[in-house]
């Protein structure tokens, strides 16, 4: 593969796994205060049962305030094998998912963007150090950072060939 070819894949790969865009939609908050420490960035797996890391992990202790990224309605607060989450239907048909977090929030309940949903918890690979932020579209995980409010879109510059000695 060229390294043309591999610049079309990697800006198609982009293209796909970005949100749809919409002037009106408002940009997503963070789930916790700042600062905002991303300990482990997210890694999208080369098929839905590979390896990867389907979501971000932001650097937070055990207690801390937990809040709705966006607007939506609650679609699961409690716990999953050793660690709490709460799952959340955005208005714009994306689902998140924070873990460990102990739920203030019912099934059911609507939240607004910013509103509490509750508490950094343990468990999980997290254990009270981050929080694991997950988003997924139509099944499949995205990376959180592209529809966070305070994160720079990223820029594609154009390729400079360089020039061959004659």
């Amino acid at each position: 593969m060229t390294i043309a070819s591999m610049g079309r894949v990697l800006l198609l790969s982009c293209l796909l796994s970005a949100p749809p865009a919409a002037a009106s939609t408002p940009r997503w908050a963070w789930p916790i205060e700042a600062p905002h420490t991303v300990q482990a960035p997210f890694v999208a797996p080369a098929t839905p049962y590979a390896p990867g890391h389907r979501g971000i992990d932001v650097t937070a202790p055990t207690g801390v305030a937990v809040s709705a990224a966006a607007p939506g309605v609650v679609t699961f607060s409690g716990v999953v094998v050793d660690r709490p989450l709460v799952v959340i239907r955005h208005d714009d048909g994306l689902v998140s998912s924070i873990e460990p977090v102990v739920g203030s929030v019912s099934v059911g309940d609507t939240v607004a963007r910013g509103a509490a949903i509750g508490t950094v918890g343990d468990g999980g690979h997290c254990d009270g150090s981050c929080v694991h932020f997950g988003v997924r579209r139509d099944g499949a995980y995205i990376n959180p950072l592209l529809l966070l409010d305070d994160v720079p879109a990223a820029v594609l510059l154009p390729v400079v060939r360089a020039r061959t000695a004659q």
